[in-house]
């Protein structure tokens, strides 16, 4: 094993460095995985490039732990930690848990040590690109778990509210678990038009979808992947039953009469599970599931402030890191 590999560090806000630094040994229930490719996680790096907290009260200290904040991992195993057992050198993993930010380090490496629980083994026939994401599909996952509790989106007419990463990933889950129709709702027509053959995707303005909740046309169920108060207010008013809010919410939402009438549920968020990425996973063998679309565009590590920008300027979507690249 080589002593020092490329790790990608934030030394300060607006300067990312890829760098030279020691590769880490694999601690207890720990492996070392190879990093075949990374996604982008936006949100999570545009905030930390940025030099902004992405949630309430977090404390943000630079230079930032190397290779933060990059979860969104597949590649092979290269060693084994003391005490691993169920995984061998050469298997292909991805992470289906982000390991929270008091990790050593993070997956924008060439190398990164990372806790088996976390891992999930990836099917022979499932290309990196096509799994590089499964810790978002997980997320997601766990929201439609959550829907169960209305019977599911099985023969349901389901809105989703952003198509970003999150807003693709849960257009097609609903189309897996069988929903009769799919509408999503997006400002930017680039991303209403990467939805196609997904759901049918309007703007979410008044003219678009009418707002009555007891109209035959109206929503069953709906999933919000933006956290921002208008575009779950929107949903509110067009929805029989629930709506789900899977974005960060900053906002207070506002529940009145008309809400109430008919009994409409808002539902928070659950925590992440183990099951909720081997369901994803799933999906993703069995082809119900496409995350590389997700990917628009494919970056060395040199070339990461110039990905974070597009994805600052809507550009792209996300971006796939490749570590091994010139």
């Amino acid at each position: 094993m080589q002593k020092e590999a490329k790790v990608l560090q934030i030394i300060a806000p607006g300067k990312p460095e890829w760098r030279d630094l020691p590769v880490l040994d694999p601690q207890e229930g720990e492996v070392l995985v190879k990093v075949n490719a990374i996604t982008t996680c936006p949100h999570w790096d545009l905030h930390i490039i940025d030099g902004e907290p992405m949630f309430p009260n977090m404390k943000m200290e630079y230079p930032y732990t190397p290779g933060q904040p990059g979860h969104e991992m597949v590649g092979e195993v290269a060693a084994l930690g003391p005490g691993v057992e169920g995984f061998s050198i050469g298997d292909r993993v991805a992470a289906w848990q982000d390991r929270g930010l008091q990790v050593r380090q993070g997956c924008y490496a060439q190398y990164v040590p990372f806790a088996t629980k976390s891992l999930l083994k990836v099917p022979e026939h499932v290309r990196d690109e096509k799994v590089a994401s499964l810790e978002l599909a997980m997320c997601v996952q766990v929201t439609f778990d959550q829907l169960e509790v209305f019977g599911g989106v099985k023969e349901q007419k389901v809105g989703i509210s952003g198509l970003g990463p999150a807003g693709l990933i849960a257009a097609q889950m609903a189309k897996a678990y069988g929903a009769r129709e799919v509408i999503a709702f997006d400002p930017l027509p680039e991303r209403r038009a990467q939805a196609t053959g997904l759901a049918t995707a309007l703007p979410p303005n008044a003219d678009a979808f009418s707002a009555d909740r007891f109209a035959e046309g109206a929503l069953d169920l709906s999933i919000d992947c933006t956290g921002f108060k208008d575009a779950i207010q929107y949903l509110m008013d067009r929805t029989r039953r629930a709506v789900a809010i899977f974005g960060v919410l900053r906002e207070t939402i506002e529940y009145d009469a008309s809400h109430r009438r008919g009994g409409l549920a808002l539902i928070g968020y659950e925590n992440h599970n183990r099951a909720a990425g081997e369901r994803a996973l799933a999906l993703i063998a069995e082809g119900k599931l496409d995350l590389q679309q997700l990917a628009t565009h494919a970056l060395p590590f040199t070339r990461y402030a110039e990905g974070v920008e597009l994805l600052r300027n809507k550009e792209a979507t996300k971006i796939r890191f490749l570590p091994w690249a010139e």
